[in-house]
């Protein structure tokens, strides 16, 4: 079993910026992908970005490219979004996600997941 709760949401302003974290617990936590989606009112749950294990390779969602960053410290169990310029269309429930099997940038392929945090932007 793998534990995942998430932290740092808020309400920013436009353009501003928020760091949301990960925390994780109960298995190796270096073995495994960890990712970060979105799911809006009404919308599906969306792909926002993935980190392999090592930290080595990183990946994004075309619309976050240039103004996210996903991070990971193995030493911490701990998985980081940086979010940056953000505009309404980021408002939305964010979740972490650990271990996908498959395709990372569809939801049903992952195997864990966060309680969600709430990011909302305001004009």
């Amino acid at each position: 079993q793998v534990q995942l709760v998430e932290s740092g949401g808020g309400l920013v302003q436009a353009g501003g910026s928020l760091r949301l974290s990960c925390s994780a617990s109960g298995r190796t936590f270096s073995r495994y992908p960890m990712g970060w989606f979105r799911q809006a009112p009404g919308k599906e749950r969306q792909f926002v970005a993935a980190i392999t294990g090592n930290g080595g390779s990183t990946f994004l969602a075309d619309s976050v490219k240039g103004r996210f960053t996903i991070s990971r410290d193995n030493a911490k169990n701990m998985v980081y979004l940086q979010m940056n310029s953000l505009n309404r269309e980021d408002t939305a429930v964010y979740y972490c996600a650990a271990d996908p099997e498959g395709d990372y940038t569809k939801s049903s392929d992952w195997g864990y997941w966060g309680q969600g945090t709430q990011v909302t932007v305001s004009s």
